[in-house]
């Protein structure tokens, strides 16, 4: 037979095949080390705006803590008697079984962008400053102004962080939350601006001058699969308004 029309042999096309596997899977590796390191930083960056959302939330709210409009001193005029209490705490902690947390604000609305107020302080910034529950708030008049003041309830409980403005009338805002943790600046006195220490439960609010918040969350993958390393967020707060 001619040279010119030999075909291919056994020993060829099995080289062939080889060489064509060996491509095949290293492209394949390829794909899925791609495919992998995604879900990687997607699950990652999740859990970094989890956090995010949380904490930026949470640095809001609690530097508005104690903030009750242009005057100091409301007098209570709510349905129930109960501002007066609200405004002598107006931060609060309550520790449970299994590292359960419930941390209560009492703050400001001034953009009206959170829920329903617990209360309306009616006020013209210079002789007056009143509570009324929403139920009984008289009308505001020229010159007079209303201030919403709203109680925020976080709690921390089967992984995950609530919120709400009732400990009982809450909804998720993060799953996945394996710590969280909530510690108090406190000042030596009154009279001293800064936190010298940090207490787990204050027991004098007006000594309070900053708030620590640690978070611990997860993949929302359960084990083996999850996809990003669990990652830890720390913020410390500090409080203004009649605080400092």
């Amino acid at each position: 037979m001619r040279r010119s029309s030999r075909g291919i042999g056994l020993i060829e096309l099995m080289v062939a095949m080889t060489l064509g596997l060996i491509i095949v899977l290293g492209v394949t590796q390829i794909f899925l080390a791609a495919k992998n390191t995604y879900q990687s930083q997607n699950a990652a960056a999740g859990i970094q705006e989890d956090a995010r959302f949380l904490l930026s939330k949470m640095t809001q709210e609690i530097r508005m803590a104690g903030f009750f409009g242009c005057q100091a001193n409301p007098l209570d005029s709510s349905i129930n008697g109960d501002f007066a209490a609200a405004y002598g705490t107006p931060i609060s902690i309550t520790r449970g079984a299994n590292n359960s947390v419930i941390l209560t604000l009492i703050t400001a609305d001034v953009g009206n962008n959170g829920t329903n107020a617990n209360w309306n302080i009616l006020t013209d910034c210079r002789t007056f400053s009143t509570a009324f529950t929403p139920a009984n708030m008289p009308a505001a008049v020229v010159g007079q102004q209303v201030i919403p003041i709203r109680r925020i309830v976080y709690t921390f409980n089967n992984n995950q962080v609530l919120a709400g403005n009732l400990a009982n009338n809450q909804s998720p805002l993060i799953s996945n939350v394996l710590a969280f943790d909530v510690s108090f600046g406190v000042a030596s006195s009154v009279n001293n601006i800064n936190a010298s220490s940090y207490v787990a439960t204050p027991t004098n609010f007006d000594l309070i001058r900053s708030v620590r918040i640690s978070l611990r969350v997860a993949d929302q993958a359960a084990a083996p699969n999850t996809r990003a390393q669990t990652r830890t967020f720390n913020t410390v707060i500090a409080l203004r308004n009649r605080l400092l």
